[in-house]
């Protein structure tokens, strides 16, 4: 079981790869991630910074490691 914190260290962009502050919900074992300025999302990060700020934990209260679902190149 995850469950997010409030705050924000999840982003998400649309395939002009330009990134946004993202919304997230636990739906079962499923994160929903999305933002009203993304109507075509196609890639999220977690965390995905300098400092990253642990906004992620699991049931044990451990946070989760910073994660994209792109591969696109450092920079994009």
């Amino acid at each position: 079981m995850l469950r997010p914190a409030d705050g924000g260290e999840f982003v998400i962009a649309g395939p002009d790869r330009v990134f946004h502050p993202a919304r997230v919900r636990v739906e079962g074992e499923t994160l929903v991630v999305w933002s009203p300025r993304v109507p075509d999302p196609q890639a999220v990060r977690y965390g995905w910074s300098n400092t990253p700020h642990a906004t992620l934990f699991n049931r044990a209260g451990l946070p989760a490691s910073p994660f994209r679902t792109d591969d696109w190149p450092e920079g994009d």
